[in-house]
């Protein structure tokens, strides 16, 4: 699972081989794991500086009200800007965390001050940079 996780590219022979199956039992393994909802999907990982994207910040939102009308719309405002690329609702001091990429500090800007600060509900929001990235990935301790 492992060499999945860190390769999904990895060819059905050489899985087979690192994880001690014949390459027909692997075949159907990764099928089973995929059909069950464990492997969600497979994708490209992007240098996000390579991309354009110098600066990433973390923006802490609390919420006027928690009416399940309210949220939703909110969420909705989430969901369609794609410089917020993960949202978590948290518990404690803040009602959601967003992480968000933009160009460089004057994008920053905008999208809190003009975007988020106007999303539906939002009562105030609170930034945190990124200064450098020390550990990111996606795998799993399987």
């Amino acid at each position: 699972m492992m060499a999945l996780q860190t390769n999904g590219r990895i060819s059905n022979v050489d899985l087979a081989e690192e994880g001690g199956l014949s390459e027909s039992a692997s075949l159907r393994r990764v099928r089973q794991l995929e059909e069950t909802g464990l492997i969600k999907g497979y994708g490209a990982f992007l240098d996000q500086k390579k991309a354009g994207f110098d600066v990433v910040a973390y923006i802490q939102i609390n919420l006027d009200q928690h009416s399940e009308t309210e949220t939703k719309r909110f969420l909705k405002a989430v969901e369609d800007e794609p410089r917020i690329i993960a949202c978590y609702a948290m518990s404690g001091a803040f009602d959601y965390l967003v992480k968000v990429v933009t160009s460089d500090l004057d994008e920053y800007g905008d999208l809190a001050m003009r975007k988020i600060l106007r999303f539906p509900g939002v009562k105030d929001i609170s930034s945190s940079f990124v200064l450098d990235e020390v550990k990111n990935t996606h795998a799993l301790p399987l």
